[in-house]
């Protein structure tokens, strides 16, 4: 793999979503809602609400307000109706983006995402646009402060529970599996009292582009600020290397 951290971007993230944390909720609420109807409200049985919970979790949500979405989401799951968008574009200098939502009105959000684009001067492309440029894998990002267990046995843990990949950098581990065995890696790790900072199923760059341009930083910055406040945008993926120092 890379090495590329998401750490740094994921800290800074966090510190520009502390007056957000609403945003984050509704994501999280939309996808216990959408694993509930697909699989039922016991977490036990149902592995991806389990891997959801897992991420609440890590973004700090409150268990109780965990499960009063559980609760929700199995008494009126006749009810949920959102479907699984992706859109695919680029931004300028030539950085490619994967938009992922979760929507009750995708002509909304189609008008939403296309609108995020060219306000910084960017397009959506067709389906497969970009997304040839990144790999769908399971992600689990460790601060190396809140980890008290040595790198190596981490490691070891890791691979033998099924991971691809793991890499060591300056203010974490990085843990990547396929996505079929993310649910047993997590787990594994979970059992052991690793506290993750991120544990998702996300798209990563197989190259990376570097921008030195400052108006199209800004651009690229308007462009993901703008998909990260909209309430059906539930992931972006880019490849934007230096993203996480501005």
């Amino acid at each position: 793999m890379s090495g590329h951290s998401k750490f740094a971007n994921i800290k800074h993230k966090k510190e520009k979503n502390d007056a957000a944390k609403g945003k984050i909720f509704t994501v999280i609420g939309r996808e216990i809602a959408v694993a509930v109807k697909e699989g039922g409200a016991d977490p036990a049985n149902n592995s991806k609400l389990r891997d959801v919970i897992a991420k609440a979790k890590a973004a700090n949500m409150p268990n109780d307000t965990i499960d009063r979405g559980i609760k929700k989401a199995a008494g009126d799951a006749a009810s949920v109706n959102y479907e699984n968008l992706v859109y695919e574009g680029y931004g300028p200098a030539g950085v490619a983006i994967i938009v992922e939502t979760l929507t009750d009105n995708k002509n909304r959000t189609a008008a939403n995402v296309r609108a995020a684009f060219s306000k910084g001067d960017g397009n959506v492309g067709a389906q497969g646009s970009v997304s040839f440029m990144f790999d769908r894998k399971g992600q689990i990002i460790i601060d190396k402060e809140e980890c008290e267990m040595d790198a190596d046995e981490l490691m070891m843990l890791a691979l033998d529970a099924g991971a691809e990949d793991f890499t060591e950098n300056e203010d974490d581990f990085e843990v990547i599996t396929d996505p079929e065995n993310f649910s047993e890696v997590r787990e594994a790790l979970e059992k052991e009292g690793i506290a993750m900072v991120e544990a998702d199923i996300t798209m990563i760059p197989q190259t990376w582009v570097n921008v030195s341009d400052e108006d199209a930083k800004k651009k690229l910055n308007r462009i993901l600020d703008l998909l990260d406040e909209d309430d059906d945008v539930q992931a972006v993926h880019n490849n934007w290397e230096n993203a996480d120092e501005d």
